[in-house]
């Protein structure tokens, strides 16, 4: 079931340097909020505080809230391992396990998470491989290497992998960057299925994408160099591409800017 994310007041560093301040938003489930803005901007790095992989960094910490249905993720009891559990997350290149088939690329992450009875994997990687559209493809080849696959089936494996372990959200960050456009159109469609079972958050650089699949859209920029981001904008994406609040909003979504 998708959970609601409540992010308050959020400050994430590396090192001395703040990266972003001050974030403070609220993500509804069931749906897709897109990120947009230039580059530098902290989309990203915040992406990455919402599941804890920020503070894999070195010097890297987070000051601030981040409410998962209530729970308070960055609370002292709260192990990051069983966060990113919840909340899972599709990189910006396709990276299956090199060494791995297909069939124990979906099934990394439940072996990490415990024993279970071969046919209660073998159930979980057909469910994960059809909620990825890639079964039919696949099927007959499970033993085959996953980095056989081509680009756009391998980031389809990739959230296939994420999804085998029943995350409540789903983060990706700037999933079809690198993909040709018949398989960044898999992967909105993907997305579009997808979302009546996950809250989706994802960082995209390509306006007519977030046009095209995000509910809401958040627009983040920094006062200069060196500033740490900042949320200028948050509204549904259909107000947000055509009458925006901000000029900053509306200057970047033409192109005056990024």
């Amino acid at each position: 079931m998708s959970q609601q994310i409540q992010v308050s007041g959020l400050d994430a560093y590396y090192g001395k340097h703040k990266a972003i301040e001050d974030i403070s938003m609220t993500i509804e489930p069931q749906s897709i909020t897109a990120f947009i803005g230039p580059s530098g901007c902290g989309k990203s790095t915040f992406l990455r505080t919402l599941n804890r992989m920020h503070e894999v960094i070195p010097g890297a910490r987070v000051e601030g809230k981040v409410m998962l249905d209530g729970e308070d993720l960055y609370a002292a009891d709260v192990e990051p391992v069983s966060v990113r559990r919840m909340i899972g997350m599709v990189f910006q290149r396709p990276n299956p396990f090199p060494t791995m088939s297909i069939y124990e690329n979906v099934a990394a992450g439940l072996r990490l998470n415990g024993r279970h009875p071969k046919s209660t994997v073998d159930g979980i990687v057909e469910e994960s491989l059809k909620g990825a559209n890639l079964w039919n493809e696949v099927k007959d080849r499970l033993n085959r290497p996953g980095a056989g696959l081509s680009g756009g089936q391998q980031q389809r494996l990739c959230i296939a992998r994420a999804i085998a372990v029943k995350p409540e959200v789903l983060l990706m960050d700037e999933p079809c960057s690198a993909l040709d456009p018949i398989s960044t159109l898999a992967i909105e469609d993907l997305m579009a299925e997808l979302k009546s079972r996950f809250t989706i958050i994802i960082v995209t650089h390509n306006m007519q994408q977030a046009a095209r699949v995000s509910d809401r859209t958040a627009f983040f920029n920094l006062a200069g160099q060196g500033q740490p981001g900042r949320v200028i904008e948050m509204d549904d994406t259909s107000r947000i591409f055509t009458n925006p609040a901000q000029q900053a909003t509306e200057d970047y979504i033409t192109g005056r800017f990024g």
